[in-house]
């Protein structure tokens, strides 16, 4: 069997509320070169539910106890076997029906695809494009050393092979930096789009545990980077930050 082009991964957990607006953003696309795969960490509301209402539109589905969200996304991959594979999670969403279509049809000869996100509230409201209203700005061109100064692609709008793609560590609040750094130290052909690829449901398991998510990804960068390098990175993240707040201030001011 020929192998699909995408593998879509969302993970959940007492995501009854979110999760169905996900999965209709994926069935809905107008490419269907992918495969869907589910992966619920034993929920004890609707959740499982929604998937079953489902069932016929995703291939692949397990339900089951997990160590926390890069556990469940360690499993998403090992299930995988499409050509790239997108982790858009509980309460994300394809940008629109055609995203699978649009990175097809710009996917050859490149081993990563990257674009912007549309960060929205919890009432799915606009809030702005993740380079425009955060400090991270997209680079044109996305290496291993853009990672220097932390996150600057959100993870559902990075779409790697799967040839290039390792399982997460799963101790760390910031894993998602560590994989992306990974991939790219491995990637030859990275590809911006020109178009958006998701929404981005603010808020997240790294806002509600901020300090934790800040000591783990220095961690990262310093053993990726160097402590030095590490250090002079963190300065200027925190330089950034306040002026980008300060900016933010005078403009709802204004």
């Amino acid at each position: 069997m020929e192998r699909p082009f995408l593998t879509i991964v969302t993970v959940c957990y007492n995501a009854a509320a979110v999760l169905e607006d996900t999965i209709k953003s994926v069935i809905t696309q107008t490419c269907k070169d992918y495969e869907y795969i589910v992966i619920d960490g034993a929920s004890k509301d609707d959740t499982l539910n929604i998937i079953e209402e489902y069932n016929e539109h995703i291939n692949k589905w397990i339900t089951e106890p997990d160590k926390g969200i890069y556990d469940a996304m360690n499993k998403g991959i090992e299930l995988a076997s499409g050509q790239f594979i997108w982790f858009l999670n509980a309460g994300d969403r394809a940008y629109d029906s055609r995203v699978v279509e649009n990175l097809k049809a710009v996917a050859s000869n490149h081993d990563v695809l990257y674009g912007e996100v549309m960060i929205v509230d919890d009432e799915r409201r606009p809030m702005g494009i993740r380079s425009e209203i955060t400090v991270h700005n997209l680079p044109e061109r996305l290496t291993k050393m853009s990672m220097q100064r932390g996150m600057v692609v959100c993870h559902q709008g990075f779409i790697p092979s799967v040839n290039l793609v390792q399982l997460f560590m799963e101790n760390n609040l910031s894993a998602d930096i560590d994989w992306t750094i990974r991939i790219l130290d491995k990637a030859k052909s990275p590809l911006k789009t020109s178009f958006i690829i998701a929404e981005y449901l603010a808020g997240g398991v790294s806002k509600k545990k901020w300090k934790k998510s800040l000591m783990d990804r220095f961690v990262i960068l310093r053993d990726h980077f160097g402590l030095y390098r590490t250090l002079y990175n963190h300065v200027l993240i925190i330089g950034r930050a306040f002026i980008h707040r300060i900016r933010r201030a005078d403009k709802d001011h204004y």
